[in-house]
């Protein structure tokens, strides 16, 4: 069984996955800016926004396999939707581990 896709149209999804990864490396907005001083539960609000945004991702991603198991998609949607999802399950990896380093590192502070 032979792939009816063209190398430029994989090069093409692999050029836009490197363009998600390089818009990833770079923060769009400043996410200070976003709480007001003395409003509480903003990160909390954030934090599910967030994960909302990572649980549609996927959701997405399963969509265009999907659809590119029938035919209906092609390479490149399928690789774009594939990395947007890996930048947003490395993001919230990372903010985890960071929480987590934080919350470890004022354990440790002497009372």
């Amino acid at each position: 069984m032979a792939i009816s896709t063209p190398f430029n149209a994989a090069a093409a999804a692999y050029g836009n996955a490197q363009r998600l990864i390089q818009q990833a490396a770079k923060p769009q907005t400043d996410m200070t800016a976003l709480a007001a001083p003395g409003a509480g539960g903003d990160f909390a609000n954030m934090l599910a926004q967030q994960v909302q945004g990572v649980v549609e991702a996927g959701r997405a991603s399963d969509a265009v396999a999907i659809d590119m198991v029938n035919g209906k998609a092609n390479v490149v949607d399928m690789v774009t939707a594939l990395s947007q999802t890996e930048i947003a399950i490395e993001s919230m990896v990372t903010i985890r581990d960071r929480v987590i380093s934080a919350y470890e590192e004022i354990m440790r502070m002497p009372i």
